[in-house]
């Protein structure tokens, strides 16, 4: 008896440390931003509200991704994102943000089929050839780009990194939580 909870003590010590050691790995990650330029900025989508406006956490990204866009450290903008139970598309929702802030309509391109990660990450892979990009910064909240970077390596694709805005929520331990799960699972 002694034994088993010596052995659960290790093993639970083991798996708090690997998770303990995840979060802070996604959390460094995710908050760093080499100044890289990359061809083409990926954001991804997140709720749009009942009445059709941005949920704040959206507008933080679009306001992201157009920050890379003014600076000049991206060409083209692919929005990605699903059709929302509010009754709205993501991805022309964003597109209509980036346009109301003089973003190009020419460099846009919206992906409405986007309804989760890696839908968004494959979605993008079938739009290299015609796009001709080689580079990709990913633009979500910082827990979710590691994940997202990982998904495009395994697609073959290895010049991606990411930026992250500036915004934060008592809700991102959960999503630390959840991020922890998907990071193993995809």
């Amino acid at each position: 008896m002694k034994n088993r909870k010596s052995i659960f003590k290790v093993l639970l010590t083991l798996f708090l440390l690997w998770f303990f050691g995840h979060v802070l790995y996604i959390t460094i990650d995710g908050l760093s931003d080499n100044g890289e330029k990359a061809d083409i900025a990926v954001i991804l989508g997140n709720k749009v509200n009942e009445d059709g406006t941005l949920s704040e956490r959206l507008e933080k990204r679009l306001e992201c991704g157009l920050r890379l866009y003014q600076n000049h450290r991206v060409k083209k903008i692919i929005v990605s994102g699903g059709l929302g139970k509010e009754g709205y598309y993501e991805g022309d929702k964003m597109k209509e943000y980036l346009i109301a802030n003089k973003v190009p309509d020419s460099v846009i391109i919206v992906d409405n089929l986007g309804n989760n990660t890696r839908a968004t990450v494959d979605n993008t892979m079938r739009l290299k050839d015609s796009l001709h990009f080689e580079s990709v910064l990913v633009v979500s909240q910082y827990f979710h780009v590691t994940r997202t970077k990982m998904l495009f390596k395994e697609r073959g694709f290895q010049n991606v990194s990411s930026v992250s805005p500036d915004y934060f929520e008592f809700k991102d331990i959960y999503s630390l939580l959840r991020e922890f799960a998907g990071y193993y699972t995809q």
